[in-house]
């Protein structure tokens, strides 16, 4: 299909609805990606609790290196986007290129660096050296950071082609990568002496034979790690070659993919900001899990309940914040600011609608909904208890979460993402773990105060960041010659 069948134009004409034409394979994408999360937490627990242990050790790790990763993949999302929006598409592929390049080369240096100091990372996380979990984790560890070129391989395309206004074509890619990894998860983790693997294929009958030929009993839990890689690595390689072809309006050549000193500073200087920005979410959820410890287990449980509500509930948001980069840096590379503020605005009160209309539903089916990922146990009045004032407490700041996304969002679309950093460490370090610590501990208001916490950072940062944003001072574009487009065009 050529690109001119799945970009969307933000430049001209109507707004509103190329917005959620774009936004909507994003959101796809996400769900897809919870698929995935599903997938891979249901076949590495069949092992048993000291393998799902293992895994959540290394989440922090593979979450902070798929935070730089992100990061950077922002820079070359906001760089395409101004670049199309000037008509300088040669400068599209020539940026598009010096991304991948920079990226490439720095995920060879995480891989190394993070392949020899896995064990040591391991044990500072808390996993027990000598322990089974601790091998485990360390192996999971390891084999993430080896494939480490592969997964930003994969985001750098997502990012390139949604800065290009094409959000579909990653969305298939993504959807191929998801199913691929659910295919490869049990037969690497366990060979062939998964009933339930060999019976969806049909071979329920040749376990015993397949087992005796191939002696094949997969790798554990390490498994499911190769088979992420292997599975994002396909994508990688798909994903590189499409660009390659110029199928999708970005061509690249290799004149693109020589370094260029100056163009990799402007990537470093847009993508260091937004790597941090990353880090400092997963870090701060990190410290607040800490926070949340001290009021007891039941508080823990409530907590992760909570948050794995809110990253259903924010779906939507992601993809509207995420289209709403595109759209900001198209049209500031457009010279058309105003067009730029304008998709803000249509995002924003877009999401509050859905939002607000979100917290109503939480407010009042609260105890119900958290009952569902409640199981039988001691503590399961209590959780209940917690869980649905967490959400009765949060959910009224829904929409306020919603707004701060979208406008942060349009920072990162100017190339601002300093600003978009800032606002972020405000809103962890000092609006919502500082208070939540008081209230906890001064205050003696045990998880209530961290719930009260998480929803004053919500609405005053957000607050915030949209006074900022009517300040107007992001409406500049990083393309310096804007309006000045190719020979090509």
């Amino acid at each position: 299909m050529s690109a001119g069948n799945r970009d969307v134009n933000l430049t001209d004409g109507d707004l509103f609805k190329p917005l959620l034409l774009l936004s909507a394979p994003i959101v796809a994408s996400q769900l897809m990606q919870v698929v995935y999360n599903l997938a891979d937490t249901f076949w590495v627990g069949q092992i048993g609790s000291g393998a799902v242990s293992a895994v959540s050790y290394a989440f922090p790790l593979v979450f902070l290196l798929i935070s730089l990763g992100t990061g950077f993949s922002i820079a070359g999302t906001a760089l395409v986007s101004q670049n199309k929006g000037a008509g300088n598409h040669e400068r599209v592929d020539h940026v598009a290129g010096q991304t991948i390049t920079f990226t490439m080369l720095a995920s060879l240096v995480f891989a190394v660096i993070g392949y020899f100091a896995a064990p040591t990372l391991v044990s500072l996380i808390g996993a027990t050296p000598g322990s089974q979990v601790y091998r485990w984790t360390v192996e999971f560890t390891q084999t993430t950071f080896v494939g480490v070129f592969f997964m930003f391989g994969f985001f750098m395309f997502q990012a390139l082609l949604r800065g290009w206004g094409d959000t579909k074509t990653p969305m298939y890619l993504m959807a191929f990568g998801v199913t691929l990894n659910i295919v490869l998860d049990p037969f690497f983790i366990y060979g062939f002496t998964n009933n339930l693997l060999l019976e969806t294929l049909g071979l329920g009958g040749l376990q015993t034979t397949l087992l005796t030929l191939t002696g094949f009993t997969g790798f554990g839990v390490q498994g499911a790690a190769i088979a992420t890689v292997l599975s994002r690595g396909v994508g990688a390689v798909i994903g590189l070659t499409i660009l390659f072809s110029g199928r999708v309006g970005i061509h690249l050549t290799p004149e693109n993919i020589v370094p260029d000193p100056e163009t990799i500073g402007k990537i470093v200087r847009i993508g260091a900001p937004a790597s941090v920005d990353m880090s400092m979410r997963a870090l701060g959820i990190t410290f607040l899990t800490a926070i949340v410890s001290m009021a007891g287990n039941p508080a823990v449980a409530a907590f992760g309940i909570g948050n794995r509500l809110n990253s259903l509930v924010f779906l939507p948001s992601i993809g509207l914040a995420q289209g709403t980069t595109t759209a900001v840096g198209q049209n500031l590379g457009a010279d058309k600011p105003d067009r730029s503020e304008r998709a803000v605005y249509y995002a924003s009160m877009t999401l509050a609608v859905v939002l607000a209309v979100v917290s109503v539903l939480a407010w009042v089916f609260a105890e119900p909904v958290v009952g569902i990922f409640v199981g039988d146990s001691a503590n399961r009045a209590r959780v209940i208890e917690l869980g649905a004032q967490y959400l009765h407490i949060i959910g009224p700041t829904f929409l306020f979460l919603g707004v701060f996304r979208v406008v942060t969002s349009a920072f990162r679309g100017a190339g601002d993402t300093t600003t978009a950093m800032v606002f972020t460490i405000l809103s962890l370090w000092v609006f919502r773990i500082p208070v939540a610590y008081y209230l906890l501990e001064v205050g003696d208001m045990g998880a209530t105060g961290v719930w009260y916490a998480i929803a004053f950072s919500n609405t005053v940062t957000a607050i915030l960041a949209f006074l900022w944003f009517r300040r107007g001072t992001w409406k500049t574009s990083e393309v310096g010659e804007a309006n000045t487009p190719s020979p090509a065009d």
